[in-house]
């Protein structure tokens, strides 16, 4: 697993974060204090506080490092 930080604070980032992490089969989670949620569930996303940073969980064993490049316009 890696973990990142990302900026998820307009909607327009939210759907295209979505649409870019939606292409992988690797499963991905967004913390935001206590709350873990599915970070392909756009719907899941807008309940969280993105007025501030979220961690990224990519569950990964082999290629954390290469999807957390292709989601470097996200990351802090």
């Amino acid at each position: 697993m890696k973990t990142v930080t990302v900026n998820l604070n307009s909607i327009e980032k939210v759907k295209s974060f979505v649409k870019d992490i939606s292409q992988y089969e690797n499963d991905f989670d967004l913390v935001s204090g206590h709350n873990s949620i599915d970070a392909k569930s756009i719907m899941a996303i807008f309940a969280l506080d993105l007025s501030k940073p979220l961690q990224l969980n990519i569950h990964s064993r082999h290629h954390g490092d290469m999807i957390a490049e292709s989601l470097r316009n996200y990351i802090c």
